[in-house]
């Protein structure tokens, strides 16, 4: 039961009778009358157990982007409810407009949407449904609250995305598409053409010459069907904020973006993510579409503050196949962490894979490197030198066993990572 604002306003209205025939039995008698009304019209307010109550689904939104809930509410009574509904959601998942009015007749049926603006990834689930029907005279009514099941999946926002058109101009100059097919060590041959001015030497056919009597050059296009294996550390290191966004957000939408890239340039695109152990694995089906299929996987993913099991991570690198690939580590460059746990795996994977390590830079460091006006700037600018020097001989260590390093912000991670796999691919490299 709930009263409303009329109940007080009501009993407010007995100091007129008090004011004429000032008595306590007045009062009282004002008291008791208030009430029997507030009985009568809460017994004449028709039961919430009346009204059934659905949801549609919802489907998946990128975190940021407004999507909405639709409740569709049956009054199976015989008289007609009027009051309001609440449409619960967690606070994440950025509910807004969702107290709707009822006015169903017997047998009526209304849709309610609620607006939703995930701010958080992940399954965000609805809270509960509060129905209140009031009575006639709008003093007492009747209130429960119940559960509809409800949940909107939350995408990580892929903002690199806007990056993905001008890499894919430059992939198709690679391939030949946009341009003319060039020699290359390590690509694949494509057709033979006759020889014009400006073409290597090195890529004439001989034999083809001599057979048709005039020089002919072999054209080469990019190497395709490559494989790239993207693994996603979810350890303690990646709960850092950089710009007051996780590092382990901003290597998601690295990796969105060079598996979008990737499948586009023809090549498989498998996905591991894990600390202790695997938390999240996706294999390749060819399909164009990975980035969807990533950002469902990695939808529910978050930090777990427990030190990553290289050893185990890189297991299930092999488990993919033996096959020579491209692996990209998507984790913190920093010293300890890399030194104490990741060292020892690189030997491995060196040894079969190509290796790149894409780590988002702390752009503050740098800022405190540069401030030196008080004598705490100066002291803060002394470790912030400090904390980057480590950084650089740990990056020049990772060189030396032959993985490629690519050490950026967060805003300019994800394009510098697609860059680095298109210098890899028009050289050969994958």
């Amino acid at each position: 039961m709930v009263l409303t604002w009329r109940v007080p306003a009501l009993l407010a209205l007995g100091v007129l009778p008090l004011v004429l025939r000032p008595s306590a039995g007045v009062g009282w008698g004002w008291v008791g009358l208030v009430l029997l009304v507030g009985l009568v019209d809460l017994l004449l307010a028709p039961s919430t157990d009346r009204l059934e109550v659905g949801r549609e689904p919802t489907g998946s939104v990128r975190t940021g982007e407004r999507t909405s809930t639709t409740l569709v509410v049956t009054n199976t009574g015989r008289r007609r409810l009027r009051g309001a509904l609440r449409d619960a959601w967690q606070p994440t998942a950025g509910a807004t407009g969702n107290r709707h009015r009822l006015g169903l007749d017997p047998g009526g049926t209304a849709r309610l949407t609620t607006a939703l603006t995930p701010v958080r990834r992940g399954d965000l689930r609805a809270a509960g449904v509060t129905v209140r029907s009031s009575g006639p005279l709008r003093l007492v009514a009747r209130q429960r609250t119940r559960e509809v099941p409800g949940a909107v999946r939350s995408l990580p926002p892929f903002e690199s995305r806007k990056h993905l058109p001008s890499r894919l101009a430059r992939l198709r100059e690679l391939d030949g598409r946009a341009a003319v097919r060039v020699r290359g060590q390590g690509t694949e041959f494509d057709s033979l053409r006759e020889y014009v001015d400006g073409d290597d030497v090195r890529s004439i056919d001989w034999r083809a010459s001599a057979r048709t009597r005039t020089v002919v050059v072999r054209t080469w296009q990019p190497e395709r069907d490559r494989r790239v294996v993207l693994v996603l550390d979810t350890s303690r290191v990646s709960a850092g904020r950089v710009d007051d966004v996780p590092r382990l957000d901003s290597a998601m939408d690295a990796a969105l973006l060079l598996a979008a890239l990737a499948a586009r340039a023809g090549d498989r695109v498998d996905f591991v993510a894990g600390d202790r152990r695997v938390r999240s694995r996706v294999r390749s089906t060819g399909s164009r579409a990975i980035a969807g299929t990533l950002q469902d996987a990695m939808a529910d993913l978050s930090p777990v503050l427990a030190e990553a099991d290289w050893s185990a991570l890189a297991a299930a690198v092999n488990a993919m196949g033996r096959r020579r690939c491209l692996v990209v580590l998507l984790t913190p460059l920093e010293p300890a962490a890399v030194e104490e746990s990741l060292l020892p795996t690189l030997v491995t994977l060196t040894r079969h894979h190509r290796v790149v390590l894409a780590s988002v830079r702390d752009p503050e460091l740098e800022r405190l490197a540069t401030a030196r006006g008080t004598v705490a700037e100066t002291y803060g600018a002394a470790a912030a030198e400090q904390a980057l020097g480590r950084r650089r001989r740990t990056a020049d260590m990772l060189r030396t066993l032959g993985v490629d390093v690519v050490d950026a912000d967060a805003e300019s991670l994800p394009p510098a990572l697609a860059d680095h796999y298109l210098s890899l691919k028009a050289r050969g490299l994958l």
